[in-house]
């Protein structure tokens, strides 16, 4: 497939019915372009299969720790606020592709990417649902509000999780230490105490298991 045709809207190669409401149309044709989604592989081993999971799995398990995890949070926070952003920061992953955390050579261009990419997406949208949620999507790579930091936290926590259940999964990223891992998601702190201590916990315990190799 040519990059002309990746970039061309899913939608089109079916074009809707006749007749329909502008901003419908619009809208639509978004939500059937962020299917893509589904096909954008993560580095994460899933818990409950032999495979690595996609980043619509990813984002849907950071909706529901969200919304199981909120009460840790350190700052009071807005959960359905913060349940659209983390349902809305990996669209961008669509065009730009996934970063893998310990992929230092990606991340040198990650943002550029990932900013052009969510002007492409985003503007698919009507006008007014462009500003927003690419306004959503900007708080989010900010981490200026408690809903952002969270949601960055959660964003850290849950590839944890996974890693822990695969006894290593990416903790054995070649060149990845246990201290690597720490550095990595030392942003869970910015959000929650509690959290980020459980997960000192689970990286401690995963590097005295031989899940990840020794920190300095």
């Amino acid at each position: 497939m040519s990059d002309d045709e990746r970039r061309r809207p899913l939608a089109d190669t079916t074009p809707f019915p006749d007749g329909l409401d502008e901003r419908l149309h619009a809208q639509l044709t978004f939500l059937v372009e962020v299917d893509r989604l589904k096909t954008v592989l993560r580095q994460s081993p899933l818990a409950a299969a032999d495979r690595r999971e996609n980043d619509a799995e990813h984002s849907w398990h950071l909706a529901m720790m969200v919304t199981v995890l909120a009460e840790h949070a350190d700052e009071p926070i807005d959960v359905g606020h913060t349940v659209q952003l983390v349902l809305l920061h990996d669209l961008v992953e669509i065009h730009a592709g996934d970063t893998p955390l310990y992929d230092s050579v990606g991340a040198l261009d990650q943002e550029a990417r990932e900013a052009a990419a969510a002007d492409e997406l985003f503007a698919l949208l009507p006008a007014d649902q462009t500003r927003l949620l690419r306004a959503h999507w900007d708080e989010f790579e900010a981490r200026r509000t408690p809903e952002a930091r969270f949601a960055k936290a959660m964003d850290r926590l849950q590839p944890l999780l996974l890693n822990w259940m695969a006894r290593g999964g990416t903790w054995r990223t070649p060149g990845v230490t246990a201290d690597d891992v720490r550095a990595r998601k030392s942003v869970i702190a910015d959000a929650s105490t509690s959290l980020w201590a459980a997960a000192r916990r689970f990286i401690d315990e995963g590097e005295a298991r031989g899940w990840s190799r020794p920190g300095s």
